[in-house]
């Protein structure tokens, strides 16, 4: 399939890893309505088809992305915004309209969290508003030395609402998250790197690709089911206590360990090779 605002690239002999590029470097890479659609679109389908065992979102040009594009909320000639729906001229009808696309907005972003493969961020220059919200949302984050890190919102009188402000504090901490929010101020990569927001920093964009893709292609050679089943305890034990979190994980290893797995898995390790595991089964619709 082609898409507007992505590439897909496979990477890799056996197609293991995923590789999803913004492909707008003239535009920066702002997030269109076309891009809105089109990002749950596409982790999804990669999700669901169980073949990818990681998935790299990566940018071309000078930045990552420079956030939201103002016509998701002004619309244009070609493409009217959802913001501004015929039935909306009160006050009220026109909260609700907002509500409904911040909602869909969210939901686009989440789709990133809750796909069953790890997703990792490769980013470069700026990454920007909604961009750092795509970010948070993704497994790990690796960063180029030019790299900043921006809540834009607060600077043009939003308050952000696609996830950074619950999401960074389990990254950064909650005192800088809120320092974030309440300036507006870029965080440099060296602050991102200190603060626990990206795993590592790269000299430049090709070293930053090609060492994130590394990363991916190790984890496509675990069990897929052990790498999504500790993706899903550790979201769970965030969002919940410790003890919440433990009886979680202890009724997952109930239901999903797999002797024959954890067997293949011991035996590739004491002979040097990589395990020979099963893909995640594809979802399907059930009716």
């Amino acid at each position: 399939m082609s898409y507007e605002t992505f590439e897909i690239r496979g990477h890799g002999a056996d197609g293991k890893v995923a590789h999803l590029v913004l492909n707008r470097p003239d535009e920066l890479n702002s997030m269109t309505p076309a891009m809105w659609r089109e990002l749950p679109a596409v982790v999804e389908r990669i999700s669901a088809s169980g073949r990818a065992r990681a998935l790299v979102i990566s940018a071309e040009g000078r930045h990552f992305c420079s956030g939201m594009d103002l016509a998701v909320f002004t619309g244009s000639s070609d493409e009217p915004s959802p913001f501004e729906p015929a039935t909306a001229a009160s006050g009220a009808a026109r909260g609700l309209a907002f509500a409904h696309l911040v909602r869909e907005l969210q939901h686009a972003i989440s789709t990133v969290e809750h796909a069953r493969m790890p997703v990792l961020a490769a980013i470069q220059g700026g990454c920007v508003g909604g961009a750092l919200d795509l970010a948070a949302a993704c497994d790990m984050r690796y960063c180029t030395t030019d790299a900043f890190f921006t809540v834009q919102e607060t600077n043009i009188g939003l308050v952000a609402d696609l996830g950074s402000l619950q999401r960074l504090p389990g990254l950064i901490g909650d005192g800088m998250t809120r320092e974030l929010a309440y300036t507006g101020r870029r965080l440099s990569a060296d602050e991102a790197l200190r603060l626990g927001l990206v795993n590592a920093v790269f000299e430049d964009h090709r070293r930053l690709v090609e060492g994130v893709l590394a990363i991916a292609a190790e984890i496509a050679t675990k069990s897929p089911a052990v790498v999504h089943g500790s993706k899903v305890a550790v979201r769970y034990a965030r969002d919940h206590g410790v003890v919440e979190a433990l009886d979680h994980v202890a009724l997952w290893q109930a239901g999903m360990l797999s002797p024959e797995e954890m067997a293949e898995a011991m035996t590739a390790h004491a002979e040097g090779r990589d395990g020979d595991f099963a893909d995640l089964p594809p979802e399907r619709p059930v009716f």
